[in-house]
Formats: structure tokens, sequence, C-alpha cells
């Protein structure tokens, strides 16, 4: 009995460790583009947007003020937000960092 007990204890200390991993880097993002001020669009989310790549991010940003960089190259970091894109719009991107190119 203490034997399962044991190994009952074990197995949650290594299940509730797993959980606490964090999520890792794939929400992460970094681009490099021109940003400009979301225009007239389909989508109805995010304050600017930036093409990289040929793709376009929607971004948005609770600590950099993006009205800064409207038309200079830049270093975009952020990580995407959950549950974008929305109707075969951009990945929306809060942007965490940004810097001149």
């Amino acid at each position: 009995m203490k034997k399962i007990l044991t190994l009952l204890a074990i197995g949650f200390v290594f299940t509730g460790c797993s959980m606490v991993k964090s999520p890792g880097n794939k929400d992460l993002v970094q681009l490099t583009g021109k940003i400009q001020q979301l225009g007239m669009s389909t989508f109805q989310y995010g304050t600017h947007i930036i093409k990289s790549a040929d793709k376009t991010y929607a971004l948005k940003s609770s600590t950099v003020n993006l009205d800064t960089y409207i038309d200079k190259e830049v270093i975009v970091k952020g990580t995407k937000v959950k549950g974008y894109p929305v109707e075969n719009g951009p990945d929306l991107i809060e942007v965490t960092e940004l810097k001149l190119k």
C-alpha cells in the first residue's frame, strides 16, 4: 500500500511539473518592415500594420507608442495574440519591443 501511495505521489509531482512549463517561444515573433497606420480594412483589430516577408501583420501595443515609428524601417518584437487571425485577416501581434533598423 505504501508503494502505491509513493508511486501516486511521484506521478502527481511529475504531472504538476510538466504543467508549469512555459509555452515556449512559438508565439514570439520578430518582424522587419515599415509600420503603417491602420486605415480602412476588412478586419477590425489592431492600430497599425507592418508588411514583413510579403505578409501583413496587425499590430497593437500597450507599452510602445507605434505612432512614433510610422513610415520608418523597424524591427518589431512581440507575441502573437491568441484567437487571431479572424475572418481571413492578419495575425495580431502585441508589440513589446521596437527599434529602428
